[in-house]
């Protein structure tokens, strides 16, 4: 007789939460495959092709024969592109010491939490935050300090709420720019003045994960904090890829630049996990920087008129605020007001599996955010599709009210 053995997983899996994101984004898909008429507003993925110049250089490199390993930290080609690219958009300088070239800007901040944190350290996490930063600290033995930003500061932390945050075990702080889930932008006077603090905490490091850096349409120039605090390089790292501003989601190359030391030892974070990037996305990145750019400016452009049209249309709803933002592609309304008036809904996770029942419209639930009362809202998809899920939502809420 077979003896049954329970197998146990790890205190550091069991502590940590699904991606809220992906797990909207499959279930809208199992829907679909049921037969269901969903609209997925869910995935963060631009909805456009990768353009046909960093197709046709993938498609080079493999008849080239460039389909074998390349060095852990990217080819010395791609590692020259993205410092030509900090330089010339960012007015940033570094060298191929100071770049480390990943699958993903996902893994690039994956593996410099594993390269500085230990158990005890925290990370200051600016809320609303991207779903995965707080389940990335826990993976690397630290713990998240979560900082609300409200929309009293335009949901963006203040010098003051940094301060009060640091203590003796913070050992990062995380800026998102445009952020991931409000397209909020910082601007180059809020990072100095958020410096100041922090150059009163020498032993902090400060990510920037810009990688909505080009969809973005704020009336000044974006601007990264190095731009602001550059004497603070060596303890700032640039976290940034080619899947969104290039409509690269799947090619999976994200890159980071930072004091090289730093980058030496996220190197062997990587050469004992994933080892190198693909290949053939490498050869693509490489063509997304340094070939034209009409296509970024083309797309941001979708963006920034999908973006008027869904946040005009959303604060047109009953009990429902839309703020204001300059970049990514997101709407993070507050659903709160109308919640208050539900008897059958009690939080954004709830609201959210209402409208996927009862409007065919899959959102994400704000809490995943740290921001409950809200869903956030992909506007990554057609005009067209945009038009008919706000249609959607705004019959069912109007159905529910009539039946009130």
């Amino acid at each position: 007789m077979r003896t049954s053995i329970n197998m146990r997983t790890s205190v550091k899996v069991d502590q940590i939460k699904p991606s809220a994101t992906i797990a909207v984004s499959s279930k809208a898909m199992d829907l679909k495959a049921q037969g269901r008429d969903i609209i997925s507003l869910g995935a963060g993925e631009p909805d456009f092709d990768t353009p046909e110049h960093i197709r046709e250089a993938a498609i080079a490199a493999i008849h080239a024969g460039k389909t074998r390993y390349t060095q852990v930290d990217g080819t010395p080609a791609l590692k020259e592109a993205i410092v030509h690219k900090f330089h010339t958009q960012n007015e940033l300088d570094f060298g191929l010491d100071q770049v480390i070239v990943s699958n993903g800007a996902k893994q690039s901040l994956y593996n410099l939490m594993v390269a500085v944190l230990n158990k005890d350290d925290e990370v200051i996490v600016p809320a609303p935050y991207w779903v995965s930063y707080p389940d990335m600290v826990k993976l690397a033995d630290a713990e998240p300090a979560i900082l609300a930003a409200t929309a009293e500061h335009d949901y963006k932390i203040t010098p003051k709420l940094l301060e009060n945050t640091i203590n003796e075990n913070t050992r990062m702080v995380i800026f998102n720019s445009p952020s991931n889930p409000t397209g909020k932008v910082y601007t180059e006077e809020e990072y100095r003045a958020l410096g100041e603090v922090l150059i009163e905490h020498p032993k902090v490091y400060i990510a920037c994960d810009d990688i909505y850096e080009h969809i973005y349409w704020g009336s000044s120039p974006y601007r990264t904090f190095l731009n602001a605090c550059p004497e603070m390089s060596e303890r700032t790292v640039v976290i940034n890829g080619v899947s969104k501003g290039y409509a690269m989601t799947g090619w999976r190359i994200g890159y980071l630049a930072g004091p090289a030391d730093l980058v030496k030892a996220m190197k062997k974070v990587q050469g004992q996990s994933t080892s190198c990037a693909s290949s053939i996305s490498q050869a693509a990145a490489e063509a997304a920087l340094l070939g034209p750019q009409d296509c970024v400016e083309e797309m941001r452009m979708a963006f920034e008129e999908r973006y008027n049209y869904i946040r005009g249309a959303l604060n047109e709803l009953p009990g429902v605020e839309c703020p204001d933002c300059d970049g990514a592609f997101y709407a993070f309304p507050s659903f709160q007001g109308f919640m208050d008036g539900m008897d059958d809904v009690a939080s954004d996770v709830e609201l959210a599996g209402w409208f996927l029942e009862e409007a065919g419209v899959a959102t994400v639930p704000g809490s995943a955010f740290g921001a409950p009362g809200h869903l956030r809202l992909s506007y990554a998809s057609s005009m067209e599709e945009l038009e008919d899920a706000i249609g959607r939502i705004r019959r069912a809420m109007n159905s529910y009210s009539n039946a009130a």
